[in-house]
């Protein structure tokens, strides 16, 4: 570890211009917003903002710290580019003339590391809720990685650009918040994709529902951080984790911040907020990030520090962070069709074994209630989804495909017969990821999407004793069909393929070999198989900074 000492930090991705000093602790913060006049952020106008400013806000966060710092630290991207540009020639000319290092710091990262700062959490599930992005993260082997995220446009921009339909000013997300007190539920669309979530098609629901403010405010708020609040619960059954921070702007929102408690209080797991000087684009954040990332020798040569406008979370090294470990399981794990192997509970349901009738073995799902959603909503999702499920199992079988077999339905409950085997998560080599790839292959040829497709909700069969060939290829069997559904277009299919490979990549180690296999074994059974690779590649590579 290099030496290090209080470091300043300095951000301006976009609305906020803000300078700290850090050392052991937090020895100065002072900010300057750009507000302006009508409708959002102006990129120009908010770096004459920013450059107008900037050497006010520097001079007085030094003043206050009254340290000599050790380096400087600058928010490197993702942001506006003319912000970024900014605030990287501002910290470049102090650290010419300082004599001192120079850190490029990733904005996203600098969010994260705050908040395990406040929280003192060591190995946290991460939903960072911002204007320009919502993402769920967490950590292995070197980077953060990304279990889900949004796949048009950030939860802050979403409720922005409805704020703005309304004439409310910027920034919109606390007034909505504000008028949402009071409010009556309106349907609204529900819109999650395994891990991934969108919010354009709420939103535009939003401008034009019938109701007044204060009811439409209420049900997009309910709807959107609803949505949230579930795939941040997948990330945390997908890992066995016990430990969720809520970071970004958007985090201080008490809603989103209530709904998160209630979740992780019913999992057994601890859920923080950092206080609200930490949540919003700040330059504590970036001072504290840069001062870990100076201890790991991370500075940079003035000529490699040009700004990032796409910086991705994932693409950025955290050396400073030791692998984190697996929740031990707590109760055993009735069968792999739990969704959470470590626990009877779920994400979405419970799920017990027992014997029918006829003295076979059985597995009775039930989905259960969500006290963090509404009553009305919460009931429209069970019924709809348990339908869904009963209805897609049955298709994937006549489809060829390995799914359990139904033996009764009701509102919330499905009796199924058991499959017996290991989770694909627990299960993770190339020969299985070919043939769970051979699998949905033959679903997209059917026209299912499965729509959560995580290594969670595949099996891994036994091979039975009385097996003619012990070297046949395994048995893949497909489970909870919840958020399934009937499509031939080319984007659910990218998109399914999409979670599964965010999934391999935040878990394993391995994760390009795997996805590789992967594909490999689609290609046998899909029909325009390239394509939808081709397609999940291309949504990889769309912007989240727009």
């Amino acid at each position: 570890m290099a030496e290090t000492g209080p470091v300043l930090g300095i951000e301006g991705t976009a609305w906020n211009l803000s300078a700290s000093v850090f050392d052991d602790s937090l020895l100065s913060l002072v900010s300057h917003a750009y507000a302006p006049p009508s409708g959002g952020i102006h990129p120009r106008e908010a770096a004459q903002h920013h450059a107008s400013y900037a050497r006010a806000v520097i001079s007085e966060a030094l003043e206050k710290a009254d340290v000599p710092i050790s380096a400087v630290a600058f928010s490197q991207g993702p942001g506006l580019g003319p912000c970024l540009r900014v605030v990287a020639t501002a910290a470049r000319a102090l650290a010419v003339s300082k004599k001192i290092p120079l850190i490029g710091v990733n904005h996203c990262i600098a969010h994260i590391e705050i908040g395990r700062f406040a929280s003192g959490f060591e190995d946290p599930i991460v939903l960072y809720a911002s204007g320009a992005n919502t993402q769920v993260l967490g950590y292995l082997n070197g980077r953060y990685r990304i279990f889900g995220e949004t796949l048009d446009i950030g939860i802050g921009n979403a409720l922005d650009k409805f704020a703005r339909s309304k004439n409310l000013a910027h920034p919109g997300g606390p007034k909505v918040e504000l008028h949402a007190k009071g409010g009556r539920y309106i349907p609204l669309p529900y819109t999650v994709k395994g891990m991934d979530l969108a919010f354009s098609g709420l939103m535009s629901a939003a401008k034009d529902a019938k109701g007044s403010l204060e009811d439409v405010c209420y049900s997009f708020q309910e709807t959107a951080f609803a949505m949230c609040t579930e795939v941040s619960e997948r990330a945390l059954a997908q890992t066995n984790k016990d430990e969720l921070i809520l970071v970004g702007g958007v985090g201080a929102n008490k809603r989103l911040q209530e709904m998160l408690h209630v979740m992780c209080e019913e999992r057994g797991a601890s859920c923080f907020a950092p206080e609200m000087k930490y949540l919003g684009d700040n330059g504590a954040m970036i001072a504290y990030t840069g001062r870990l990332m100076q201890e790991a020798g991370m500075t940079l040569s003035v000529e490699d520090s040009v700004v990032r406008p796409g910086f991705r979370a994932d693409q950025a090294e955290v050396p400073w962070r030791k692998e984190g470990k697996e929740r031990e399981s707590e109760s055993q794990a009735p069968c792999a069709q739990c969704n959470d192997v470590s626990s009877k509970r779920g994400a979405e349901a419970l799920v017990t074994e027992g014997v029918n009738a006829y003295g076979m073995p059985v597995i009775t799902k039930k989905r259960v209630p969500k006290r963090y959603r509404i009553n009305s909503l919460d009931e429209h999702l069970i019924l709809d989804r348990t339908k869904t499920e009963a209805r897609l199992l049955s298709e994937a079988r006549r489809a060829g495909v390995r799914t359990p077999v139904l033996s009764d339905v009701s509102e919330t409950t499905l009796e199924m017969e058991q499959i017996f085997g290991s989770l694909l998560k627990e299960a993770l080599c190339t020969e299985h990821l070919f043939e769970a790839g051979r699998v949905i292959g033959k679903l997209h040829r059917a026209g299912i999407v499965h729509g959560d497709l995580t290594t969670c909700n595949m099996i891994v069969e036994r091979r039975t004793k009385n097996a003619d060939d012990e070297n046949s290829s395994p048995s893949i069997a497909l489970i909870d069909f919840g958020l399934a559904h009937m499509t031939t277009e080319l984007e659910p299919r990218g998109v399914d393929l999409h979670v599964l490979f965010q999934i391999l990549s935040s878990t394993s180690a391995e994760h390009e070999s795997l996805k590789s296999a992967f594909c490999a074994g689609y290609t046998k059974t899909a029909p325009d198989a390239i394509l939808a690779i081709a397609r999940e590649e291309e949504i990889c590579e769309r912007g989240r900074y727009l």
